[in-house]
């Protein structure tokens, strides 16, 4: 018998001889991103890509090897620097969640593990329904209630609205279609409320003209009259409302809507309740935030962000169900290859990805968990308060100056106002425009991040706090920054006057955009 020899060794792990070397590697990466949270406030929240270094990763696919610490040097010096910035205290545009060094190292370990949370017996599943069990006793679900991690709320309130329409229309709308009835349901929601709601009603089929949009009242919650009156008038036009969604938290202004009252009205209209709570849902841990989710406890549905104000990495979103076997009918789909046991691996029946569309999932539960295990809901509470605490703050700094106006009331976390001034050549249009070159110039400053959205018809700087870094310091810096970077246009604006009507050449101060010391109230003149 002739002698074999093995083919070559093609594992992906390091080669005898090489582990310590490859340790050596991962501790100095890991010591680099602890370091870079640390000492994240000596960053820019955000910088400009350099052509240079968004041009030098365009190239050809590579096809032989690297050595890892050639690779970790690019990331180190040309992905790291120019990212969205969300875990800096500065940054405030979107409601962004800024991590935590607890999450980063449950994520290493749920990476090491590499398990795919599709289903089977193992305990990555048990760890996904023990959150899914805390989730039903926060909110106040029954015990048949179900949850699921996702990617995001965008894709819990799509599956939502999925469920709704599978608990109205039966099994046969998941082999036949909508049908005739399916093509007259129409949902229901703010005008505040989120575009992933209108998607949600693409994607399933409905068409987004189905999501009949609801006036909001003074305090951009959903007018319930409006709906009531809504409702009457599509049943008597022949169309077959299904759902209300209420917003915990809306996009704009961190409004929330009366709950109780959209959760009695869909009692008694025999409607599906779904809320989204993207980030506003987990104001439940903030004793003074969770009476206004009140109703809460009603909803057939309910789909949040653990990325948020959980502070956990993306992606965590999550969905809960009232009815776990409304749940499983609308999402179940037995195969062959998907057989399961009464023991073995294949056990432990119903799987995950018998509670939504996703069969390859990845162990989001890991993350989550560490996160509620290591600070408790009483710290997570106390950081939710303090990000309200920090836009009362920020509001009041608003109403203090003269320069600035705010545009909407500061329900939880979010403060949306803009920069004003007195001048009667310069039109709302241009008004817009300024604020929008105000808010770009302050990102591209890197002190402070905040977005815009439109208000009324006029555009608001937005500023969301989510992370659990920011403080009052850096709300100075915002306000400094804009009442500067809003003095140093006005006064190029002069200039071109002047240099148009006399022919002499003015300049500008330069922009300071230094925090004062004292608070938002002494820096820029332009405040008083």
């Amino acid at each position: 018998m002739s002698a074999t020899t093995d083919a070559p060794d093609e594992s992906l792990d390091p080669a005898p001889g090489e582990w310590a070397a490859f340790r050596a590697q991962g501790h100095r990466m890991l010591d680099d991103m602890l370091d870079y949270v640390e000492h994240i406030r000596e960053r820019p929240v955000w910088q400009t890509i350099p052509h240079e270094v968004r041009a030098s990763i365009n190239e050809p696919f590579p096809v032989s090897a690297n050595p890892l610490a050639e690779v970790y040097d690019v990331f180190l010096n040309k992905i790291l620097p120019y990212t969205v910035g969300n875990v800096h205290p500065g940054f405030m545009g979107w409601v962004h969640g800024g991590g935590t060094p607890v999450g980063m190292l449950a994520d290493l370990l749920a990476s090491g593990l590499n398990a795919n949370l599709g289903g089977r017996d193992q305990m990555p599943v048990e760890l996904e329904r023990q959150v899914a069990c805390w989730m039903r006793d926060l909110f106040g679900f029954p015990e048949g209630a179900s949850g699921l991690f996702v990617t995001g709320t965008s894709m819990a309130n799509l599956m939502g609205l999925l469920i709704a329409r599978r608990a109205l229309l039966g099994s046969a709308v998941r082999t036949d279609g909508l049908g005739i009835e399916g093509t007259k349901l129409v949902a229901y929601a703010s005008t505040a409320a989120h575009g992933c709601l209108a998607r949600a009603m693409d994607f399933a089929g409905l068409g987004t003209a189905a999501l009949h949009l609801i006036a909001v009242n003074d305090q951009y919650q959903i007018d319930t009259a409006a709906l009531e009156a809504t409702l009457a008038a599509d049943r008597a036009a022949g169309l077959h409302p299904f759902l209300i969604t209420g917003s915990a938290g809306t996009v704009d202004v961190g409004a929330i809507d009366d709950l109780s009252a959209l959760a009695e009205i869909a009692r008694r209209e025999s409607l599906w309740f779904h809320v989204d709570g993207a980030y506003g849902a987990l104001g439940i841990l903030a004793p003074e935030i969770a009476p206004r989710l009140r109703g809460i406890e009603c909803a057939d549905s309910l789909a949040f962000d653990f990325h948020k104000w959980g502070q956990v990495p993306y992606d965590a979103g999550f969905l809960l169900v009232r009815d776990s076997t409304q749940h499983l009918d609308a999402f179940a789909a037995p195969a062959a290859y998907l057989r399961r046991e009464a023991r073995g691996l294949a056990g432990g029946s119903p799987w995950p990805c018998d509670l939504g569309p996703d069969l390859s999932r990845r162990f989001r539960a890991l993350a989550t968990w560490f996160t509620l295990k290591v600070y408790g809901g009483t710290k997570l509470g106390c950081v939710i308060s303090e990000t309200c605490r920090l836009a009362r703050y920020l509001g009041a700094a608003v109403d203090a100056c003269s320069t600035l106006e705010r545009l909407a009331p500061v329900s939880l976390n979010v403060v949306c106002f803009r920069f004003r001034c007195d001048d009667p050549d310069r039109d709302a249009d241009q008004m817009d425009q300024m604020n929008a070159a105000i808010v770009a110039d302050l990102q591209e400053s890197g002190i402070a991040a905040p977005s815009t959205t439109i208000l009324h018809n006029r555009l608001a700087i937005r500023v969301a706090i989510v992370n659990h870094r920011t403080r009052s310091q850096d709300l100075d810096a915002l306000i400094a920054g804009v009442l500067s970077l809003g003095a140093a246009r006005l006064a190029s604006r002069l200039d071109s006057r002047l240099d148009s009507s006399s022919g002499v050449k003015k300049h500008a101060t330069g922009i300071n955009t230094t925090a004062p010391r004292d608070g938002p109230f002494d820096a820029p003149l332009l405040c008083g």
